[in-house]
Formats: structure tokens, sequence, C-alpha cells
């Protein structure tokens, strides 16, 4: 799998981030990156715990890393909820439906990452 492959994969823009970053070993660099940054784990905790504030932190965070990235298909889901969280929502009826979008973008794109990273070493 190449790194453009990957993006097409993920539904991400690698024209987007390949403009930014010029190269292929630059994008693949900060890709893997993205499978330690805790701010996944950290926006489910803070949901759990009913942590308001450090769930909206979490997911703004998720965003911002998907958004410069050009992680498209995340980044949309990181940001409704992000917005939604920002805007004072704390039900779970809606909270949980958008959480769950985010967890399935999330797995799917950090699948993409291992099998990219798996297949170039």
């Amino acid at each position: 799998m190449t790194v453009k492959e990957c993006y097409e994969e993920m539904e991400g823009d690698f024209e987007d981030v390949a403009s930014r970053l010029r190269t292929n070993e630059r994008i693949k660099k900060f890709l893997v990156k993205v499978l330690n940054d805790k701010s996944f784990d950290l926006l489910c905790k803070s949901v759990e715990e009913e942590n308001w504030e450090e769930a909206f932190r979490a997911a703004h965070t998720l965003k911002g890393v998907c958004q410069n990235l050009s992680i498209t298909k995340l980044y949309k889901s990181a940001s409704l909820l992000s917005d939604s969280l920002r805007e004072g929502k704390r039900d779970n009826q809606e909270i949980i439906p958008m959480l769950k979008q985010v967890e399935k973008d999330y797995e799917h794109v950090t699948n993409c990452i291992k099998m990219l990273e798996k297949e170039n070493g």
C-alpha cells in the first residue's frame, strides 16, 4: 500500500496533505504518530465519565490532528462531535451516536495506517 492508496482507503485528501508536507516519507511519519495520539482514548473515557469539558478538548484535538493531516472522513465526524460538545450538548442520546461514528471512522483510519506501516516498514 502506498501513502496515496492509504489516503484513498481512509477517505482522506492526499493532494492537500502532499501540498503541505511534500514527501510521502514525511506524510507517513506524521500519519504513524496518529497511532500514538491519546485524544481518541481520552475522548471515550471523558464521555463515559460525563466529563464534558475534557470530552470537548479531546474531540477538538482529534479534529485538529485530522485537519492537519487531511484525514477528511474522521475530521468530519470528530468536527460534528466537537461542535456539539462546544454548543453544550450533554445528552447521551445525542452524543453517543456521534461518538460511535467517530469510533468507526477512527478504527478504519488506524487500521489503514497500521497496514501502511506494516507493508512499508
